[in-house]
């Protein structure tokens, strides 16, 4: 069909606004990648525009150089890989049975899961209930108390209501299967985009894992990237007040672009997973927060 002139001037303003929000939400992303390759006089001077001045890459060669940044690389790895696997297990156990139209008080037992959304118990009875359980300073401290997401196992609930007919549910237990059965044969294989969308968004939470950190972990060794992150940091702000004025203007001056090199060094992680799940999240988020 041939657009008329309206329908040409619609599409070019769309355009427009479409590519004014591309530039207003990647530039800041992309400012911290010149940011970080670039010489600290010129970052401090905001010289800064489209192209890295005075090109450097001693922030990074400092920040790869930290034996610690790999153990927090580790450590968070492994938080947010057991976690996420407890998350996803929790929260599809939960969403299931509620999104049952056959489960009994299923009204009453979703207004009272969902009632955790509007108070919890806050957060020194928290801390004194894993204090108790004896699981402070261990990896269960930043896995276990965030075990399961009320928002996360919503949206899938109603993914599951919405999107898989319940007659396919009723053919397979007229076959003979158990509601397991129908859950692992049925209902998972035709729910990969919320799957999808529940992981990243788990991953991110335990990925960004800093709070639970500081309150639960006592040791060194258990300490996540972003904690190790902040330790750098800290630790290159007290160098510089210490020691003389050549060296701690030369500390300034690299702890400018230095944390510019720490967020990237912290993101890329997320940034090189996202894409390969990201022909599921729209599709997935849309459906599981809209419908049901």
């Amino acid at each position: 069909m041939k657009k008329s002139v309206n329908d040409k001037v619609f599409d070019l303003v769309i355009i427009t606004i479409s590519v004014l929000i591309l530039f207003v939400v990647a530039y800041p992303l992309y400012y911290v990648i010149i940011a970080s390759f670039s010489k600290p006089e010129a970052v401090l001077a905001g010289k800064l525009t489209f192209l890295p001045v005075g090109f450097n890459v001693k922030s990074y060669q400092m920040v790869l150089q930290e034996t610690k940044i790999w153990r927090g690389y580790s450590n968070t790895i492994l938080y947010t890989v057991l976690g996420t696997m407890i998350n996803l297990v929790l929260t599809t156990l939960c969403a299931y049975p509620l999104s049952r139209k056959d489960m009994p008080c299923r009204t009453l037992l979703t207004f009272l899961v969902s009632f955790t959304m509007l108070f919890g118990g806050g957060m020194i009875p928290v801390y004194l209930v894993v204090k108790n359980i004896g699981i402070t300073d261990t990896i269960w401290a930043m896995v276990i108390p965030n075990a399961l997401n009320t928002y996360n196992m919503l949206v899938m609930k109603n993914y599951f209501q919405s999107s898989i007919p319940g007659e396919l549910q009723e053919a397979a237990a007229i076959d003979g299967c158990s509601h397991f059965q129908i859950l692992m044969k049925v209902v998972l294989p035709l729910s990969r985009s919320i799957i999808a969308v529940i992981t990243l968004f788990y991953a991110v939470q335990h990925w960004n894992a800093f709070f639970n950190a500081i309150i639960y972990l006592r040791k060194e060794s258990l300490y996540p990237l972003q904690i190790v992150l902040r330790e750098i940091l800290l630790q290159n702000s007290l160098e510089a007040v210490g020691g003389d004025l050549t060296g701690m203007y030369e500390k300034v001056m690299q702890g400018e672009t230095m944390k510019y090199a720490l967020i990237i060094v912290a993101s890329v992680p997320i940034l090189i997973f996202y894409p390969f799940i990201q022909k599921h999240f729209t599709k997935g988020i849309m459906v599981g927060a809209v419908k049901g």
